[in-house]
């Protein structure tokens, strides 16, 4: 699993358990706290109530006296109220009255007058003068039809003759418990869909700077070419140790290995000159000495040449990107790459036309060197007066120069080898042979370029390298 989706779903989890334990805790408590400020209500009104009783009562008329009136009175008034939402038309108090013996005595619903209520608590707990409180169900089969009823005394002095009890159905308090209930779930949906959005974003942009990251050290370990990529905070952090990393290691590998590959290469020439110059420290005819001397100044020559070509390789194959690239008008730089040949024995045959206009990005140098190495090596295989052709070609999103010669080609097992390091092959008429890095380091000014170069048979005998290289996007 990768680690955004872990980031995401740990995440995702820890707020959705939150989420769940609130809104549980909430609608837990919903219904208890309603109830419990109705049950305060219900107890100052059967106070009051009790105290409006008091003289009816002791005159033993409770039953059809003024207060017994306007209870009743009261189930005929349209209240007319709208509670947040919800319209009141009527009162839903039933109030009874019951004397010591717990007899109801007054009834405003009409229907259990004379009814012993000793035994409900609300009446039993308040003769005992105890606060009293129930909550029965109407309908045993119905779980919503529960009465919640609170009872208040009635004294004469500081003695409790009868208890008046005001009972209201705990469904009048439904709609709001719905309501808030639903209030409740519907913001925490859109808590969890908000946490889950905020989520997918985290883990998108973590995913997104770690994967970055493991793309660059991916290519690096593959020994590409990897630009680090934009990052922030601690992951810029990160990159950059990474980057510092992966140069003092590259430098470090690098600089072993071109010590290798010099040595190896630098044996050669030194053991000619060594040669040379000990067979000139002994009496030589005039032509020998010539020779040798020939000889040495020729193996001195290309061990220069060599170590200027490595020293060149080395500079490219360690440059990660064109820092300052520039514009450059593509038959101004094939001139200038095929300038130095003018005199090398070869025709140099330009057919630069349809590039006429065209212009690259990139370091113009780097891109010089590159043509004039491959026209160099085209020229260095060509039989004496042969022709050399350079061609450039666009199909508007790339730029293709192939630089032709009739020399006696690549053969097929070297192909695949010819852009290694030092790898050369003979040259004809028995010329020595090349150092092995210009193509090598054609090879590596085109991949930082953000192109190619190849090496083809050429219909006809000979060899065509081609170079293909991006031109900028107008618009």
């Amino acid at each position: 699993m990768r680690i955004g989706l872990r980031i995401l779903l740990g995440y995702f989890l820890i707020v959705a358990l939150a989420a769940f334990l609130l809104m549980r805790v909430f609608t837990q408590e919903i219904k208890p706290g309603v109830r419990q400020a109705m049950e305060d209500t219900l107890a100052d009104t059967a106070n009051v109530l009790a105290e409006l009783a008091t003289d009816d009562f002791l005159a033993g008329r409770i039953d059809d006296g003024r207060f017994a009136a306007r209870v009743r009175a009261l189930r005929a008034r349209d209240i007319g109220a709208n509670i947040w939402g919800f319209r009141k038309a009527q009162a839903e108090y039933r109030i009874y009255v019951t004397d010591a013996e717990g007899l109801v005595v007054f009834d405003s619903a009409g229907r259990d007058l004379g009814r012993d209520y000793s035994r409900w608590n609300d009446v039993l707990l308040t003769l005992r003068g105890q606060y009293g409180a129930r909550s029965t169900l109407s309908d045993p089969d119905d779980d919503s039809s529960s009465v919640m009823y609170v009872a208040a005394p009635i004294r004469d002095g500081n003695r409790v003759v009868g208890v008046l009890t005001v009972a209201k159905p705990n469904s009048a308090i439904a709609p709001f418990i719905a309501r808030s209930e639903r209030t409740i779930l519907r913001w925490g949906f859109v808590l969890l869909g908000s946490a889950l959005a905020v989520g997918l974003l985290a883990a998108w942009w973590l995913s997104r700077q770690l994967g970055g990251l493991r793309r660059y050290a991916d290519k690096v370990t593959a020994g590409e070419r990897a630009t680090l990529p934009d990052a922030a905070g601690e992951f810029a952090d990160l990159g950059r140790a990474l980057e510092t990393m992966r140069e003092r290691l590259e430098g470090k590998q690098y600089v072993e290995r071109y010590v290798h590959a010099l040595t190896h290469e630098l044996k050669a020439p030194l053991a000619a000159v060594r040669g040379a110059s000990e067979l000139l420290e002994s009496p030589l005819p005039e032509a020998d000495r010539l020779r040798f001397a020939t000889n040495v100044r020729e193996q001195s020559e290309r061990m220069a040449q060599m170590i200027d070509k490595l020293l060149a390789l080395a500079a490219v194959e360690h440059r990660q990107r064109i820092e300052q690239p520039t514009a450059i008008d593509v038959p101004t730089l094939i001139d200038a790459a095929v300038a130095p040949f003018a005199d090398c024995g070869v025709q140099v045959q330009l057919h630069t036309a349809d590039a006429s206009g065209l212009r690259i990005r990139g370091d113009a140098f780097l891109l010089r060197q590159l043509l004039s190495n491959l026209v160099d090596n085209a020229c260095a295989f060509s039989p004496a007066g042969g022709v050399v052709e350079v061609e450039a070609l666009s199909d508007g999103a790339r730029l293709q120069i192939s630089v032709s010669d009739r020399g006696p080609g690549v053969p097929d097992y070297a192909l695949p080898r010819v852009f290694e390091r030092f790898f050369s092959l003979p040259r004809p008429n028995g010329r020595s042979r090349s150092s092995g890095l210009g193509l090598a380091f054609a090879a590596e000014a085109a991949t930082l370029h953000g192109g190619g170069v190849r090496l083809e048979h050429r219909e006809g005998g000979g060899t065509r390298a081609v170079v293909e290289l991006p031109l900028p996007t107008i618009g």
